[in-house]
């Protein structure tokens, strides 16, 4: 996630968060009752968190893994975190059922997974790795991956008895979650982002009408054409036919 800039007002309550920033363009994070501003992602950090969506889509439900989507969390004040990307249960998605915000508070069950893509910097790897994981952790959500790019490693803390526990993966090394467990993952192919695409196939059939139903779920100003390169283009009807 980027670097957050603090607006320096007074502390807010969650209610008070909630109603003062609820029809604004811009993305905040409540951090100790107080708003951050949000920056928009890198493009590094946005290639990946498509190509993981992708990913988890081949084994989750699509309307289950979420990106946008607001946790409140413990903290010394209201604190409420912004996952890069989200993975719901079938509870924690039915208690936003109806809800004009997307919003999972304190008294909603937590989601099985999120993710957070680490933006290059100490303040930003402070943020993910210590304070973000600590909170993360209260909440008791299942897994926690957090995905860093510098490092070229995935880290995937699993909650056991109330704390995380960590395995890191890189290269090669295939990813294991007890969330997802058939997911075949391992973490060089999402540092590797391509750089141009097959034009051959690019305006065929297939690949349009995939662009097309991305477009209706969502996925207009997230995706572009250049996250196809994460998908076997053999499976790409499969996969339109899967978000329709």
């Amino acid at each position: 996630m980027s670097q957050a800039i603090s607006l320096n007002s007074t502390y807010l309550t969650f209610e008070e968060y909630l109603a003062r920033y609820d029809s604004t363009d811009t993305r905040y994070e409540l951090v100790n009752g107080e708003p951050i501003e949000m920056p928009p992602e890198s493009d590094e950090n946005l290639g990946i968190a498509k190509k993981l969506f992708l990913a988890l889509i081949k084994h989750v439900a699509a309307e289950f893994v979420v990106w946008g989507t607001e946790v409140e969390v413990s903290g010394r004040r209201a604190t409420c975190r912004i996952p890069d990307l989200l993975v719901h249960t079938e509870e924690s998605k039915a208690a936003l059922a109806g809800t004009k915000r997307a919003t999972i508070t304190r008294d909603m069950p937590s989601p099985v997974l999120v993710i957070e893509v680490v933006s290059r910097g100490q303040v930003n790897r402070d943020r993910d790795y210590r304070y973000k994981y600590t909170k993360y952790a209260a909440r008791g959500i299942a897994e926690y991956w957090i995905v860093d790019p510098e490092m070229q490693c995935i880290t995937v803390c699993q909650w056991v008895n109330g704390l995380y526990e960590n395995q890191r993966f890189a290269g090669a090394d295939p990813i294991q979650s007890a969330v997802v467990p058939a997911l075949v993952l391992n973490s060089s192919g999402h540092f590797c982002l391509m750089q141009s695409l097959d034009k051959d196939n690019l305006g065929k059939p297939e690949t349009a009408s995939l662009d097309s139903t991305l477009r209706r779920n969502g996925g207009d100003g997230f995706f572009t054409r250049k996250c196809l390169d994460a998908c076997d283009r053999r499976s790409l009807p499969l996969l339109a036919r899967t978000l329709l």
